[in-house]
């Protein structure tokens, strides 16, 4: 079996097969927020206008990774520029998802996309580089932890119902 992995920048092409690996994030997340996150499905299709959008937005990237021929993780991100009078003018990138596939896990993939992604956003003249991680999920932050992310900041939220 080929195990040569492979990274390249994802296309519109590669939409369908963000949502098939795409579903162990949203089983992650389901099951660590069922009020918030849509439960993973079979019909992989219903994603498609999320990731299709990585596709069609300007300044937004997503990297994919294969082992051999199988698609095995991707990353996605987006550049913006901080304003306002009480902020400094920056360039950021944000990491939207990062997902590797199960048996695909501990091989440094992940970190290498981190790093694409960090590539990425120098050549972009970023400043700073962020994402969010939810606690429930503590392999992740482990990895971004490892990675050289630091805590900042706590988003915290309220029930309504």
């Amino acid at each position: 079996m080929d195990e040569t992995i492979t990274y390249r920048t994802a296309t519109a092409d590669d939409a369908l097969t963000l949502c098939e690996l795409g579903q162990l994030l949203n089983a992650v997340h389901h099951t660590g927020r069922p009020d918030i996150y849509a439960a993973a499905t079979d019909d992989v299709s219903r994603d498609l206008p999320h990731w299709s959008g990585v596709f069609e937005k300007p300044d937004h990237v997503a990297f994919i990774a294969h082992v051999g021929d199988q698609a095995a993780a991707f990353i996605t991100a987006n550049l913006s520029a901080s304003s306002g009078p009480l902020m400094q003018r920056q360039n950021v990138v944000r990491i939207g998802s990062v997902c590797v596939a199960e048996p695909f896990s501990g091989k440094g993939i992940g970190r290498a996309l981190m790093q694409l992604v960090k590539d990425w956003a120098v050549e972009h003249d970023a400043q700073d580089l962020r994402l969010t991680v939810w606690p429930f999920n503590e392999r992740a932050a482990r990895m971004y932890a490892e990675f050289g992310f630091e805590q900042r900041a706590v988003e915290m939220g309220m029930r309504l119902v």
